[in-house]
Parts: structure tokens; C-alpha cells; sequence
């Protein structure tokens, strides 16, 4: 059976990952792809999916303009992992020009998109929030119409990679994040920064992945060669994957989107971003006392199935 998903990305190497996966998919159609500010200006956001899409013969698929700028957050970028232009600063001269665009901005395709499919479509968002943020605002209604959201961002134990104790999609726009967590109440699934860390490839599976003889393979090799040199560093190893190898943060909520068999452990608990604090703000808050009083509750990856991932990267570039 077809799913229907939505991609609400932040074009960086391990969006483009994430994007070839869920292209690359046999059971996924992708109704479009919803663009915003993240690890590059949303300008390079939107030149780097249509290249993506272009490697992969699929610039068929609709692509719009999102929010360039959080909500009220300092606008800030990941530049130092993904490149000043977000995919390892190889430019490509014949890339495909922004005229590919659709005329619909982000927000409102996505609640045109839900309207027409309801109870169908799987927002996967690998993001910060704010696409997600302003369209609930703009129709509270939104959320009772989608199958499920999958969301890459947040964190378990505090521990950060932008912040003291923020992971990077949360801590660029706090208040989408609280804004989704709040508002978006159909089934939630959470692939967070601690998590993905912890479930990382062995390098060797990258050498192998990245080998072979294809167009989509050279491509991925050379926008991965900047990522991958911070990644295998001494220092990188021991802070973010405790020396287990390659993290592609976002294909872990698109491969839990694709396959539910992925996801081996987890566990529910109502969730919130703390706005406020001085070192915390942009946390995700787990409530295991309950003392938020939420129905609503998200479930966090724990374990997942390293396997199937590695199957889907094989795929992704055959």
C-alpha cells in the first residue's frame, strides 16, 4: 500500500540522505517537499533539494518556499558540518534553476496537500518547525487530518550540539518547536539527537554505500566528502557517536516513516521545548511524572533496526 508523505526539510547532506531515501522507496509517494531555513539560508535550501531531486530524475515532484526566518529566535545555520551552501560547497553550474518552484508557499501547501488527502498524508519534518508552526496557525484543524508527524530534532538527556543543551532543530526556532509539540496531536514519533548518535553506521557500511557505480553514489560522495572528513575526526567521534561511526541525523525519522518495523524500542511520554531558560532554552522536556497533565503523548525512538537503514542507504543510490 502507497504512503503519502510530505518532506519538510532544511536541505543539508544529511537531508539529501534522508530525501533519496524516501525517493528510493517502493511503497512512498511523495506528494511534495516543503523547504525552510536550517543548516543553510533557505535560499540554498531550495537550490540544493531541486539537485537532489535532479540526481534522482525526479524534479516531477512539487517543491515550495518555506519561512526563511524563525518565529522570533536569532536566525542561525550549520555551516561549519553541511557547508556554506549546505551540501559540502560543490556547486554544480548546470544545477536546476528556483523557476522549478511552485507559486504556494510552504505553509499553505502543506494544509492544501493534508485537505486532499486526509487522514493519509505523513509529515515527516527534518527541520526546524516553523513551516509546521505557521501552518497549524493558520488552521488549527490541520493536525486531526494527518496520519502521523515524524519528527528529527529534540533531545533526551540534554545533551546539545548547538547549545549547552540544545539540539540544532529545536534550539533554531524554540517556539515552533513548542508550537508543534503542543499542537500537532496525531500520532508522534521523535527521532532525537542523543538517539541518533547512539545508532550510528560503521564506517565501513559508509565505504561500501558510497562505492558504488552509479550517478546518485558520485553525487552523494562528493557532498558528503566535507561532512564525512568532520565526522571521522577524533574529536567528532568521541563527543557525538562515542567512536561508532557515520550519523545521518534525519534519515532516522525517514526510514521510522517508511517501515513502522524499523522503530525495535521505544516509548511514549508527553513532551515540551522549555522556552525560557538561560542554558536550556530549546530543550526538549520528557514529563515522566506527568505533571504537564497532556493527553497527548509522543514516542521516542530508543532502538532501532540498523539493518533495514543500511538496505535503504544501499537503495538510495542504486
Amino acid at each position: 500500500m502507497m504512503q503519502k508523505f510530505i518532506l519538510d526539510v532544511d536541505t543539508g547532506v544529511d537531508d539529501a540522505q534522508g530525501i533519496m531515501v524516501a525517493l528510493s522507496a517502493p511503497n512512498v509517494k511523495i506528494l511534495g517537499i516543503t523547504c525552510c531555513h536550517g543548516n543553510t539560508p533557505l535560499e540554498n535550501v531550495l537550490k540544493n533539494t531541486l539537485r537532489v531531486l535532479k540526481v534522482c530524475n525526479k524534479l516531477d515532484i512539487p517543491v515550495y518556499r518555506g519561512c526563511s526566518v524563525p518565529l522570533l529566535a536569532r536566525k542561525q545555520h550549520a555551516s561549519d558540518y553541511h557547508g556554506k551552501d549546505g551540501l559540502g560547497d560543490v556547486p554544480d553550474p548546470e544545477a536546476p534553476g528556483l523557476e522549478l518552484l511552485q507559486k504556494r508557499k510552504a505553509p499553505q501547501a502543506i494544509i492544501q496537500m493534508v485537505k486532499e488527502n486526509p487522514g493519509e498524508v505523513i509529515l515527516v519534518a527534518t527541520a526546524p518547525l516553523t513551516n509546521l508552526a505557521v501552518a497549524v496557525q493558520l488552521d488549527p484543524s490541520l493536525p486531526k487530518k494527518l496520519k502521523s508527524v515524524y519528527i528529527m530534532g529534540g533531545n533526551i538527556e540534554s545533551r546539545g550540539n548547538t547549545t549547552v543543551c540544545g539540539e540544532f532543530n529545536f534550539v533554531a526556532d524554540p517556539e515552533a518547536a513548542y508550537i508543534v509539540l503542543d499542537r500537532y496531536t496525531c500520532p508522534t514519533y521523535i527521532a532525537s539527537w542523543e538517539f541518533t548518535c547512539r545508532n550510528s553506521l560503521p564506517w565501513s557500511f559508509c565505504d561500501q554505500w558510497l562505492s558504488q557505480n552509479t550517478e546518485k553514489a558520485a553525487f552523494m560522495k562528493r557532498i558528503t566528502a566535507l561532512s564525512m572528513k568532520k565526522a571521522r575526526s577524533e574529536e567528532y567521534q568521541k563527543e557525538v557517536t562515542e567512536g561508532k561511526g557515520f550519523n545521518s541525523c534525519d534519515t532516522y525519522a525517514v526510514a521510522a516513516a517508511i517501515d513502522a518495523s524499523f522503530i525495535t524500542e521505544s516509548e511514549e511520554v508527553a513532551v515540551t521545548v522549555e522556552l525560557d531558560g538561560t542554558q536550556t532554552r530549546g530543550m526538549m522536556v520528557l514529563d515522566y511524572m506527568e505533571l504537564l497533565n497532556k493527553t497527548h503523548k509522543a514516542v521516542i525512538m530508543k532502538k532501532v533496526d540498523l539493518e533495514k537503514m543500511k538496505q535503504m542507504f544501499m537503495n538510495s543510490l542504486k
